[in-house]
């Protein structure tokens, strides 16, 4: 059943409770998701999106159970990712001529998902459609995160349709954000922006930017996972502005993998050098064969110094911490320094690879690092504390 969002605007998505990893394995999504979907009725009547297309079938009989499908005058696809356009192709094969509103990349990435050659109606920043009680505008945002994507806003309700933008993986029987417990809702929000959007900050300043200037009213912001943003939706758009600046808090991320303990040693003598030299950094340490990427990837987001740690094997490092951080590399975090350290038995190449990889990753290297032969003895832990000491008075 859908959930009337105002007199003219219906919720018809799907909430995934069972979700656990999502975008292939590449995403954790500890609290499931939701794929909103939005039913506009005013004189015409415009469906916004749909669902991912493992659950088309039920989606359509949902909507068929909202209006007949004849009714349906034109379909808004803001973004073609198949979690968003999954339930395009069911509804164009019951009907084929329906307009499909969607930006000139939109139509490519639709076509190269489904191969068909549907109705495609082309349109750009500023483009309209002129309903009964209201407008609908649409706003292109390219790289938020694809180069399709578009907003929608609807100006008889003051509601902008954001798609990704301002999303959170968050399933709840509730669909809005005063009706959520808010330290879940901004740690999946945070989680969301880190991971997803962070490579593209300077296109979220930019855009939010424009849309501001344009003094819109706004009552709602309607993303298209996650809750929507009723009470002072304003509040997210600022956390945006903020995670887009060069984002640090007073905080210092240790991640490491080991094999045998020696690193791990190393990095929780490291974090308690740090805290000695400081008290007020918060220092978090992960084992990133042990804990999730994504809750790493977002807790180096938030901080402004990293500490990666690795021991060699067969002249490299191991997958796990070598994967974290060509993810790192992935989303080009700013205004962040680091340095490596490691363990090794006889080649030693661990932390140079470490180090390779933090600057390509855009951080300003601190130090060359520090390495330790076997197991670490008392005084080598001393040395790896006194590592931390200088670490921090380096920042």
């Amino acid at each position: 059943m859908g959930k009337p969002i105002t007199d003219r605007v219906t919720w018809v998505g799907k909430v995934d409770w069972e979700l656990k990893r999502f975008h292939g394995d590449e995403y954790s999504t500890d609290h499931g998701s939701s794929y909103n979907s939005y039913l506009i009725r005013d004189g015409k009547t415009i469906l916004v999106d749909t669902v991912w297309q493992p659950f088309e079938a039920e989606y359509i009989q949902a909507l068929k159970d909202e209006l007949d499908l004849a009714e349906l005058d034109a379909i808004i696809c803001q973004h073609a990712e198949i979690d968003h356009s999954g339930a395009l192709a069911e509804i164009v094969r019951e009907r084929p001529d329906i307009p499909i509103y969607c930006t000139a990349n939109g139509v490519k990435i639709i076509k190269g998902m489904f191969h068909g050659d549907w109705n495609f109606q082309v349109v750009k920043t500023g483009d309209t459609i002129e309903l009964e009680s209201g407008t609908l505008t649409f706003v292109e945002a390219p790289m938020l995160h694809w180069p399709d994507t578009m907003f929608t806003y609807y100006s008889a309700d003051e509601i902008l349709f954001s798609n990704d933008g301002f999303g959170q993986h968050y399933a709840s029987q509730f669909r809005y954000n005063d009706e959520v417990d808010q330290a879940e809702l901004y740690r999946e929000a945070r989680k969301y922006y880190a991971n997803i959007l962070t490579p593209f900050s300077a296109q979220v300043t930019r855009k939010i930017n424009e849309i501001l200037a344009l003094n819109l009213p706004l009552k709602m912001i309607c993303p298209s996972h996650g809750v929507i943003w009723r009470e002072n939706p304003a509040q997210i758009i600022e956390q945006y502005l903020k995670w887009a600046d060069k984002f640090q808090q007073n905080q210092i991320t240790i991640v490491y993998d080991s094999m045998w303990h020696s690193t791990r040693l190393m990095a929780e003598a490291i974090g308690s050098g740090i805290s000695k030299a400081d008290p007020s950094i918060e220092v978090k340490i992960f084992n990133a064969a042990k804990s999730d990427k994504n809750d790493i990837l977002t807790e180096i987001f938030c901080s402004k110094a990293v500490l990666a740690g690795a021991y060699t094997i067969n002249n490299g490092i191991s997958y796990a911490i070598s994967g974290l951080l060509e993810m790192v590399c992935g989303l080009k975090f700013k205004n962040k320094k680091a340095a490596a350290f490691g363990s090794y038995g006889w080649s030693g190449e661990g932390i140079k690879l470490v180090t390779e990889f933090l600057r390509r990753g855009g951080f300003e290297i601190v130090n060359d690092g520090i390495k330790q032969l076997w197991k670490p003895d008392e005084a080598a832990l001393e040395q790896c504390s006194k590592f931390g000491e200088e670490f921090v008075k380096a920042l």
